[in-house]
């Protein structure tokens, strides 16, 4: 599965019309609308993950600057998924572990 960005939606955006938005144009697997916890407005973004990287490729190019309920939206494919995880470079275990912090003496 591939995780796009939406961004720049409206506050009472609910998951159901996002759904409806972008399933014309692939198959979404799940939806996910970042909202704020003392009010439960959208916080402008959703992040959505879509069965293939085809079908993620046809949202973006169709709906990337497109306008949706009065506001023009941003749509692209989440960096984490496009390797930016992958490079991490994964600790050496001949090496010892080294705290960032020093411990406190007592």
């Amino acid at each position: 599965m591939v995780k796009i960005f939406i961004g720049g939606l409206p506050d009472n955006i609910q998951e159901m019309d996002l759904a409806i938005l972008v399933s014309l144009h692939g198959r979404v697997e799940t939806i996910k609308v970042v909202r704020d916890r003392a009010t439960g407005k959208c916080k402008g973004y959703a992040f959505l993950e879509i069965y293939s990287l085809p079908d993620a490729k046809n949202i973006v190019s169709t709906l990337n600057g497109e306008t949706f309920r009065g506001n023009i939206i941003t749509v692209k494919i989440s960096e984490e998924e496009s390797g930016a995880k992958a490079a991490k470079p994964k600790p050496n275990p001949n090496q010892p572990f080294k705290s960032k912090r020093p411990r406190l003496q007592r």
